[in-house]
């Protein structure tokens, strides 16, 4: 049991920002990891040249780093925004614009957990409105997954840092995740677990693993408060995860916190190197 029991990916979204994108595999490479997962790369646009989409195909491969998760379109992330597909005109455009080009090339390299930011309130826009919306969007993304043999994640964020965003508790998220497999009848729309944004939240997170673990597609960790590496904070990581494991999750987790003032690399000195490498 304990953190060498799991299998954790790097998300170079947050870690390794420090180096540009294309030298961040290499780079999650060298500090040991194999696995990797990332927020949609090109903030400015939900469709990049195919070239783009070519090189960072090379960098992951040429690495040898399996990218385990991946963001649709999610607007400036990191930025204001926290999703599209909610969010009325052309956020919600260029949200269904994303939906096959993320699902082509997560199937390039194999990656089988696309993660759909829901999207902040708008100031005007009815909510059921948005919520009539975001049920479309989610549908036609969980479809694009299914073809390419992937889970769908929706996931809970929390409200200190994220006042606008709808879903801010656990119940939330498995509210949209029942109603996206009610209507698609595919089954594949997935809980994406954060201890951190949960723990912002207030909530009972042995609880939550107990309730939800079964519907949870992946985890992500920070430390809290601080967002930092574990063992910065005060929440029991290891002892959670062990939960997680027991209440059935094997499942990837998500290494999803800020270095702080140091380098990436120099930030992972809570799990042994032998413990890094996913089998």
């Amino acid at each position: 049991m304990g953190y060498p029991d799991q299998r954790f990916d790097v998300n170079l979204s947050i870690l390794f920002t420090e180096l540009p994108l294309l030298e961040r595999p290499a780079a999650a490479a060298a500090a040991g990891f194999t696995a990797v997962e990332l927020w949609w790369p090109w903030i400015e646009t939900p469709t990049p040249q195919q070239a783009e989409l070519d090189a960072l195909k090379k960098a992951l491969d040429d690495a040898g780093t399996q990218l385990v998760g991946l963001n649709f379109y999610a607007g400036q992330l990191p930025g204001p925004d926290r999703g599209a597909l909610s969010v009325p005109g052309a956020e919600s455009d260029r949200f269904r614009a994303n939906i096959e080009v993320a699902a082509d090339f997560a199937a390039s390299v194999g990656c089988t957990a696309l993660n759909a930011l829901y999207g902040n309130r708008v100031e005007g826009a009815d909510p059921q409105v948005q919520d009539a919306l975001a049920l479309e969007n989610l549908v036609l993304a969980a479809r694009a997954a299914d073809r390419i043999g992937a889970i769908l994640l929706v996931e809970t964020l929390n409200k200190p840092e994220s006042p606008l965003y709808p879903l801010v508790g656990a119940p939330a998220a498995i509210e949209v995740v029942d109603k996206v497999n009610a209507a698609t009848g595919l089954g594949n729309a997935k809980f994406l677990l954060d201890l951190y944004h949960l723990s912002m939240n207030g909530e009972d997170l042995s609880q939550v693993i107990k309730a939800h673990a079964a519907k949870t597609g992946h985890v992500q960790i920070a430390d809290n408060p601080g967002r930092g590496a574990p063992g910065t904070g005060t929440l029991p990581l290891e002892r959670l995860l062990d939960e997680l494991k027991d209440a059935g999750y094997a499942g990837w987790v998500g290494l999803e916190y800020k270095p702080g003032d140091r380098p990436s690399a120099e930030s992972f000195d809570w799990l042994p190197a032998s413990a890094r490498a996913a089998g």
